[in-house]
């Protein structure tokens, strides 16, 4: 039991078998690594590629595939046939379902290697030696030394703590830093956020230094135990999932209904047993749409890989269209809607406020004076003040920052205007320092500059300014008077209402370093530094798409109310004179209040890991879809509860990673959005295929209804339906997949999500098309049977007559059923390169299949002279003219 935090230091070391000075030998660490296993989390258990494989054929409309196999074999081997036909269908399973597998297996080694990219470093006591190490080789027992920006590579029993923060937020949710302290020992049920001489895998340390003994690794840590929850937690299935489910059902239920009709019909006409039988199979073949399953699947792959582009790892084909009905976006502030990088935008002196231009870790920037005009003395000095009153480095080559946040923002603004910390620390050589506490709220640190000391301090505005007796102006300083002080509170009071984190510096000349406590008193005003957390450029417009795209985003975040409210509303997510509630009020709600409120309210503060969750289902509770982010260990549970869970790939923990449905390889809310409108383009195609796929089957099924309701031969065999369904149809509907986005696809309200795929118009429209289809084929083969009946081998002429007819004009409505709405003539009609491969590879088989002599055999056709194949083409224009009257219809329905 990972019990240290309730065991002083000296019982802890004795425990772990190890030494604070030379660590544990190699021999040792390699030892206990074999016996206890990496420091790794696990996920569930892989599945394997044979149990990868066999869930491919757990789909409704697979199984129907392999019925629609068995039926066919049946068939051909009553009929002395040979099982061809049965042979493509099964080669097509197979196809679909190896496609199914590599897609999962591309999606898990994605997610494998971006966990390789953050696997963190260690520095490691091994043999006395500081070594740095994988993070994964650590063992309980190592000595590992902790500084300012490292992530904690394990569990870890403190043993030294110099002014030591670790930010937690990742585990607990608690957005301030927690101070360390290494020689306290806690009570046997101290919670976790108050165990103070511990620090936790995958957290990171802000401020300070330290060191300790690994106490767990891997699955021990806390951090394994909520991943072990995880692990065992189902995963919901989507709304495609579902809509695909019972389409299949559906299907199945009207080809067995088929069969059923077509053999009554043929017994009570008093046709042969056996006849009947093979005529009613052969319908329910031309019934099931075989390629529905494979062409939906290799969409959302494509869809899938487009994303990658986007920023976005998607880790479940079926989630890519569960984005596209997203009614909510619930985002996480910090780093997703801001640029995770506090920058200070304003500096005051003892009057005045000037704005600092330039955002992030960048130098590009300065402090904006009048035209013509010289930054004052008053600024210089406060800006010096706290560049050197600073320990965070700042990287200027990778514009990064090595500590604490804020202080990096002094650092990059004291650049900006061209006083480093490396050039005022050569000059003003720090010699002591007092560190920061909460009950102080201030720094301070000595500096010794040709034999003069002075004292620089920062910290809280009120407490700054309690301590000061004197304020700087213009290169003098006086005493501070009343209106000075009112004047300062004031400012302050407005920037800390304007969402700004507001810090004072102060400093004065000393005589001497002893009486430590009585320094940071009778101090020098300098002036105030203002600093935010600024919103990314591109999010605002994002966040403008979605409201026309009726998506509500909705912030929930652990800040403060007054940030994330003026965040907010820089953003347009929050309206003036809007609600926005703090996690305190969240817990005064039932869940029935709770749903009334976030129908209104958009932005969520001060919140915790479990109002995260109800919030979540909330949403979900008022029927929304909802996306929800999330980066750390604390965000998992609601993770999983969204429709759709995403992660940052950069600052995101391996556990919410794994909890997720889709990883942001860039942290941006905008690349949500971008995915959200390929979600939406993905489904649109979707119907596309369905449509077009229903279309062609149903107008083969009334094909042959209408044959046998006129008391004609079989205008088609059943090898002639297979052909078509698997090669004439697929392709087409392949193409029609990748499909380019419809113009103002992101100004459309989302869908209901309960809302079938086929829909009111979509039902109009497959039934126009589905006659006009039939119709046309069935009048060719009417011609062909008139005209050529006297003829030897006049029933396969007319035959190959409406087979022409039947596959020419499902290829010439592919080009009308590349919109639902546009007519023909609207778009541009040979812009998809894909189709028009997939059109012309579909000819050269009817081509192929009618004029090579060895496979007239095969396919039971007959070369057709030109005036027959003229009539044919005739007629394979019908079916278009019923598409575009079938959009005509649907245009003027609600």
């Amino acid at each position: 039991m990972n019990d240290y935090f309730s065991k002083d230091i000296r019982e802890s070391v004795r425990e772990l078998k190890t030494d604070l000075l030379q660590g544990l030998s190699g021999q040792e660490a390699q030892k206990r690594l074999e016996e206890n296993g990496h420091n790794r989390l696990q996920g569930a258990a892989e599945r394997t590629l044979f149990q990868l494989f066999a869930e491919q054929f757990k789909d409704f409309l697979v199984i129907i595939l392999i019925v629609a196999a068995i039926i066919s074999m049946v068939v051909g081997i009553v009929q002395g046939e040979g099982i061809f036909d049965s042979l493509v269908i099964i080669a097509i399973v197979i196809v679909n379902a190896i496609i199914g597998v590599n897609q999962e297996t591309k999606a898990n080694n994605a997610l494998k290697a971006l966990k390789e990219m953050s696997s963190p470093q260690a520095k490691v006591i091994r043999n006395g030696d500081i070594v740095r190490m994988p993070s994964d080789e650590l063992v309980t027992g190592d000595v590992v030394i902790l500084d300012a920006g490292d992530y904690i590579p394990a569990d870890v029993r403190l043993v030294e703590s110099f002014n030591l923060k670790i930010d937690e937020a990742a585990l607990t949710g608690e957005s301030v830093p927690v101070e360390k302290n290494c020689e306290s020992i806690l009570s046997d049920d101290a919670p976790l956020g108050d165990r103070v001489n511990s620090a936790f895998m995958g957290t990171v340390i802000t401020y300070g230094r330290g060191k300790g003994i690994v106490s767990a690794t891997g699955m021990e840590t806390q951090m394994g135990n909520i991943a072990a929850m995880l692990n065992e937690s189902k995963e919901e299935t989507t709304p495609l999932q579902k809509k695909l489910d019972s389409l299949g059902k559906v299907l199945g239920i009207v080809c067995i209904a088929v069969c059923a009709i077509i053999f009554v019909l043929g017994l009570l006409k008093g046709d042969e047993l056996m006849e009947i039988f093979m005529v009613s199979v052969s319908l329910a073949v031309a019934a099931i749409p075989e390629g529905l399953t494979v062409v939906v699947t290799v969409i959302l792959a494509m869809g899938m890989q487009q994303m990658v582009k986007s920023h976005a790892i998607i880790k479940r084909l079926s989630a890519v269209e569960t984005l596209g009905s997203t009614t909510v976006i619930c985002s996480d502030k910090t780093g997703t809607l801001t640029q995770n990088k506090m920058t200070v935008v304003k500096v005051f002196d003892h009057e005045k406020a000037y704005d600092v231009t330039g955002t992030g870790y960048s130098r590009e920037g300065s402090v904006t004076v009048e035209e013509g005009g010289r930054l004052s003395s008053n600024i210089t000095e406060l800006i010096k003040g706290a560049v050197l009153c600073n320990d965070a480095v700042y990287d200027i080559e990778k514009s990064q920052i090595i500590g604490d946040p804020t202080e990096g923002a002094m650092l990059v603004l004291g650049e900006k205007i061209g006083l480093s910390k490396d050039r005022l620390n050569e000059e003003y050589r720090r010699v002591q320092e007092i560190p920061f506490d909460s009950d102080r709220k201030l720094m301070s640190t000595f500096h010794e500059k040709d034999g003069e000391l002075t004292i620089y301090t920062k910290g809280a505005p009120d407490e700054i300014l309690k301590r000061c007796t004197h304020i700087y102006k213009d290169g003098a300083v006086s005493e501070i008077t009343e209106a000075d002080r009112r004047k300062i509170l004031e400012a302050n009071f407005s920037f800390a209402k304007g969402a700004l984190r507001v810090l004072g510096v102060a400093s004065k000349a000393v005589e001497t370093l002893d009486d430590f406590d009585s320094q940071e008193n009778s101090l020098t005003y300098l002036g105030l530094m203002c600093m935010i957390d600024p919103p990314r450029e591109e999010v605002k417009p994002a966040v403008d798409e979605c409201r026309k795209a009726g998506i509500r985003v909705k912030m929930i975040t652990g800040d403060h109310k007054i940030t994330a409210s003026a965040i907010a509303g820089d953003l347009g997510i929050m309206s003036p004179g809007e609600e926005a509630l703090e996690g305190a009020e969240i817990q005064l709600l039932s869940d029935e209040e709770l749903r009334e409120k976030v129908k209104t309210v958009n932005v969520f503060a001060r919140v915790s890991p479990e109002h995260k969750v109800r919030l979540v289902a909330a949403c979900k509770a008022n029927g929304e879809i909802v996306a929800m982010t999330g980066d750390g260990v604390n965000d998992a549970p609601s993770l999983k509860r969204a429709d759709i869970g995403v992660a940052m790939g950069i600052t995101g923990t391996d556990v919410s990673k794994e909890a997720a449905d889709m990883i942001l390889t860039d942290d941006n809310f905008v690349s949500i959005v971008h995915a959200v409108e390929e979600g939406r383009t993905i489904y649109n195609n979707i119907r596309k295929v369905v449509g077009y796929l229903l279309s062609c089957n149903i107008g083969e099924i009334l094909l042959i209804f209408l044959a046998m309701l006129f008391n004609l031969p079989m205008p088609l065999m059943p090898i002639h339906l297979l052909s078509i369904n698997l090669i004439t149809d697929a392709f087409p509907a392949f193409a029609l997949g990748m499909e380019e986005r419809e113009p103002g696809i992101m100004d459309q309200k989302p869908r209901d999500p309960n809302e079938s795929i086929i829909d009111k118009k979509m039902r109009v429209a497959v039934a126009m098309q589905s006659l006009f289809l039939g119709i046309g084929a069935l009048t060719a083969f009417y011609i062909g049977h008139i005209s050529y009946r006297d003829v030897e081998g006049g029933e396969t002429i007319a035959r190959t007559m409406c087979f022409v007819a039947l596959i020419l004009g499902e290829l010439f409505r592919a080009y009308s059923n590349r919109s639902e709405k546009r007519s023909i003539f609207g778009i541009r009609l040979l812009s998809n390169s894909f189709l028009n491969k997939c059109v012309i590879a579909s000819f050269a088989f009817l081509v192929v299949v009618v004029y090579v002599p060895f496979l007239n055999t095969i396919f039971s056709t007959a070369p057709l002279t030109l005036t027959q194949l003229s009539e044919a083409i005739g007629f394979a224009v019908v079916p278009t003219l019923g598409g575009e009257l079938a959009k005509l219809i649907t245009k003027r329905m609600k």
